[in-house]
C-alpha cells in the first residue's frame, strides 16, 4: 500500500474540488438508515481527516486509521483547530488493532482500492468483522473497473497553480487490473524556486463479484452495493460504488458465551 509522503502537504489543496460535505452527508444518510445515529465509528484510510471531521461534527465519536504519518499529522492539526476529540492511529488497515468494538466502520475516497491482493482484502474484512459491534456495518466505496479502463486508463492529468503544479500519469495493466499512478509534484519553496517530488501509487480494480466473495470469505455479509450517491444498483458505466457489509457471527458467539476479540 502506498503511503502519501510529499503529496500529503498539498493533498487538500489539490482535492479542493471534491464535495466532501455531500460525500459525508451520503455516508451519514446510510448510517442513519441502519439506525446508527450516534456512537463510536472507525474511519479506515482517513487521510487528512476530511470525512472524519465531518462525521465528528455530526455527533459521532471518531477514530481515524491511516498508514501515512504525514497525512495524520495534517489531520491532527485540524483536530486541534476544530477542538475535536478524534483519536488518530498510525496503522495499516490490513493489520489494524482497536481496544474494543465500534458501531460502524467507514472507508471513503477509494482507500480500499489500495488493497491490491485479494487475500489482504479478505483480511481487512475479517478484521472489520472482529471489531464491529454485533450486526454493525462496514460502509466503503471503491473505484470500478470501468473507471480504470475508460476514465483513467493510460491518460495523463495535469494541473498548474500559482505555487504548485502536478503531472499525474496513469498506466492500467489490464491482466492484473492494477492502475499505476506516477505523480510528479512541483512545489514552490520559500526562495521562489520549485522543487520536484515524485510518488508512485497502485490501486486494484475488483469486480463486484470479487468484492462480494471477499466479504463472505472475511466472515461478513454483503447487504447492498449502490451506484455512488444513489440507492440504485451499479450500472455498466458506474465510476464509483458504495458497499454495505454487516458483521456476522457475534450474536451466535454471545449466545454460546464465547465472545472474544
Amino acid at each position: 500500500m502506498a503511503s502519501y509522503e510529499s503529496f500529503a502537504r498539498v493533498y487538500d489543496d489539490f482535492m479542493d474540488n471534491i464535495p466532501y460535505d455531500e460525500w459525508a452527508g451520503y455516508v451519514i444518510s446510510l448510517l442513519k438508515e441502519k439506525g446508527i445515529e450516534e456512537g463510536l465509528l472507525l474511519d479506515l484510510g482517513c487521510g487528512t481527516g476530511n470525512i472524519t471531521q465531518r462525521l465528528a461534527k455530526s455527533g459521532y465519536d471518531m477514530i481515524g486509521v491511516d498508514n501515512s504519518a504525514e497525512m495524520l499529522e495534517i489531520a491532527q492539526e485540524k483536530n486541534i483547530e476544530e477542538e475535536s476529540q478524534i483519536l488518530y492511529l498510525l496503522q495499516d488497515m490490513r493489520e489494524f488493532e482497536l481496544y474494543g468494538t465500534v458501531r460502524a466502520v467507514i472507508s471513503i475516497c477509494d482507500s480500499m482500492n489500495y488493497i491490491i491482493e485479494y487475500e489482504d482484502l479478505t483480511e481487512v474484512f475479517r478484521l472489520v468483522n472482529n471489531y464491529l459491534d454485533p450486526e454493525g456495518y462496514f460502509i466503503f466505496d471503491m473505484n470500478t473497473l470501468y473507471k480504470y479502463e475508460t476514465i483513467l486508463a493510460d491518460n495523463t492529468i495535469a494541473e498548474d497553480r500559482e505555487t504548485m503544479s502536478f503531472i499525474w500519469d496513469n498506466y492500467f495493466y489490464e491482466e492484473e487490473r492494477i492502475n499505476e499512478y506516477n505523480l510528479n509534484l512541483f512545489l514552490q519553496e520559500e526562495d521562489g524556486r520549485y522543487r520536484k517530488f515524485t510518488e508512485t501509487h497502485y490501486q486494484k480494480a475488483y469486480t463486484i463479484d470479487e468484492v462480494k466473495q471477499a466479504i463472505t470469505d472475511g466472515g461478513m455479509e454483503c447487504i447492498a452495493i449502490y451506484d455512488a450517491f444513489t440507492r440504485e444498483a451499479p450500472r455498466k458505466d458506474s465510476q464509483r460504488v458504495y458497499v454495505i457489509a454487516r458483521e456476522k457471527g457475534k450474536v451466535e458467539r454471545i449466545r454460546d458465551g464465547r465472545l472474544h476479540y
